[in-house]
This record gives C-alpha cells, sequence and structure tokens, in this order.
C-alpha cells in the first residue's frame, strides 16, 4: 500500500488491546490541549497544531513509543533519546509500557509541546507551561 493509504486505525490493527489504550489515553492528553489534526505516515501518527507537527506516537506490540518537540531538554526514564532539532527545539523520543507514565507530568510535556505546534517556540519567550 502506499504512504497515502496509511490511516489511524491502519497502525492499530493487530496491536495488542494495552498498546492500544495506551495509545487512546495519549491521544486524550492532547485533545485535552485543544484542537489538533493528524499527519499519518507509514512510519508515526503525527499529531499537528496550526503552525507544526508537535508529537508522534508509534505502536509497538509491547509499548507505545513516540516523540515529543519541547523547548527544553527533559531527563526522565521514559525520554529513552533527546536531541537537538532546531536552535530552539529538542525532540524527544518516550517509550511508555504503562498507563500509570501518562501521568501529570508527562501531561505537562505534551501541554509543552502542543504549544510548540502553535508556534510557541518562533515568540522566544518561555510560557508559564514551558517554564520549569
Amino acid at each position: 500500500m502506499a504512504d497515502a493509504e496509511w490511516t489511524v486505525e491502519r497502525h492499530l490493527l493487530g496491536k495488542p488491546p494495552e498498546v492500544v489504550a495506551l495509545y487512546h489515553h495519549f491521544t486524550r492528553l492532547v485533545g485535552a490541549c485543544g484542537p489538533f489534526t493528524y499527519s499519518v505516515s507509514k512510519s508515526a501518527i503525527t499529531f499537528k497544531g496550526v503552525r507544526r507537527g508537535f508529537a508522534g506516537a508509534r505502536l509497538s506490540h509491547r509499548a507505545l513509543g513516540g516523540y515529543l518537540d519541547l523547548q527544553r531538554r527533559v531527563d526522565d526514564p521514559r525520554i529513552t533519546r533527546s536531541s537537538p532539532y532546531t536552535s530552539r527545539l529538542y525532540v524527544h523520543q518516550f517509550r511508555i509500557e504503562s498507563a500509570s507514565q501518562l501521568d501529570d507530568e508527562f501531561a505537562g510535556w505534551i501541554r509543552e509541546a502542543y504549544q510548540v505546534g502553535g508556534g510557541a517556540h518562533l515568540s522566544g519567550i518561555v510560557t508559564p507551561a514551558t517554564r520549569q
């Protein structure tokens, strides 16, 4: 199938119910931030704000993986890798294996990433949600 035929449903197909539940939990946390759109490809489900993509999800048979674009580095066991993406952004690869890992702290990172999707990184101003 061509990349244009990839859908969220296709990414969920055949995945364990526990991993699908983690994906839906992640999506609810993203949705709590405000409106977003999807950009779905063979490799990931990308969540886009009004300016750019800010998060992504990849489902494996054991965990929910993905990324968050943040204006700062985060050091946490759920973050498997963090690297500069631009002069103002860091891409953080994550791995979630249980719903308890999608806690308030993780939800805060999603809110920060959502602001990046709206262009917060372009202003150079650190907003309360991004200040630590």
